[in-house]
């Protein structure tokens, strides 16, 4: 926290001399949790507040040990943030990394645990209840999972994942395929299609290429990339656009990736594992897992077309 302060003190000199401010400046991101178990490693929009100035997002939380919290809802407005706990109904799962809504299937959700367990997720009120849980497919040796993200055109459903990578010698791996329920809610993927990505920011060894995706409404595919040195940091992260992805009238789900992909917003000493394109709105609400020194969250317009 000393060191996070510091950086604060030297950040505001700054932007005292350059009378701007750059992407990820402080004083604009605000605390959600004090300790290891309550940072944010996904969010998924849920609705906006009964004033229309806030948004309610469902979070969750990479905890290990039984008893911990899986979830919270966080109801999110410029200035201030309210969290609250919710109740998990089922098979608990271990180190929750993402989760999403399901488009045309109000209150439902999937959270995927890193390593490739998806669960199918009914909320009501404060509780959470598991309809069901599946595999991802085509796992690969290694693979480490933090993002998921699911699009919908023309009544088909498609999901994107990937391994978050790590450092110049593993880039992340984009997974994308045609996705459906079966009629007992278990989540069902079609053929896989596979990219590799490299973040352009932030670089090194320690750097996870891939650790969220969201996609706009117009198919760009946002990914937040981030660089971790150990539980107490230092942290860096970047937003960046990634390319496009597509899906046709048969459900062919195609993803292009940037050859030099653009970045967005960079943001040191946070660790960016959430990212959120709000629907009817060009905002990515971003949340953060800085391990002991907590989790953050703020807005940045990211997703216009």
């Amino acid at each position: 926290m000393v060191q996070r302060m510091a950086w604060i003190t030297a950040a505001a000199a700054l932007l005292t001399v350059l009378g701007g401010a750059p992407a990820g400046a402080a004083g604009e991101w605000q605390k959600v949790g004090g300790d290891a178990r309550s940072g944010f490693s996904g969010l998924a929009y849920e609705g906006r507040a009964a004033d229309g100035a806030g948004v309610h997002a469902l979070a969750v939380h990479d905890n290990k040990q039984s008893g911990q919290r899986r979830l919270s809802r966080i109801t999110h407005w410029e200035g201030s943030d309210g969290v609250s706990p919710m109740t998990w109904d089922g098979p608990e799962p271990v180190d929750l990394e993402a989760i999403e809504a399901i488009p045309g299937m109000p209150g439902e959700y999937l959270a995927l645990s890193s390593r490739g367990i998806v669960h199918h997720l009914k909320v009501s009120g404060a509780t959470a209840t598991v309809v069901d849980y599946s595999p991802l497919p085509g796992i690969g040796e290694g693979d480490d999972f933090e993002s998921f993200a699911l699009v919908a055109r023309d009544g088909k459903l498609a999901a994107l994942w990937a391994d978050r990578g790590a450092g110049a010698d593993r880039p992340a791996t984009l997974y994308a395929a045609q996705l459906s329920f079966a009629p007992w809610g278990q989540p069902q993927f079609a053929a896989v299609t596979r990219r590799a990505y490299l973040a352009p920011y932030p670089t090194g060894e320690g750097v996870r290429h891939i650790s969220d995706i969201s996609v706009t409404d117009s198919g760009r595919i946002l990914v937040s990339s981030a660089a971790d040195a150990g539980d107490d940091g230092p942290f860096d992260s970047a937003v960046s656009d990634a390319g496009r992805v597509t899906v046709s009238a048969a459900g062919r789900v195609r993803v292009t990736l940037a050859a030099h992909p653009r970045v967005l917003g960079t943001f040191p000493q946070y660790k960016i594992e959430a990212v959120e394109c709000l629907p009817g709105s060009a905002d990515a609400l971003l949340g953060t897992d800085d391990e002991n020194l907590g989790g953050y969250v703020r807005t940045m317009p990211f997703c216009g077309a």
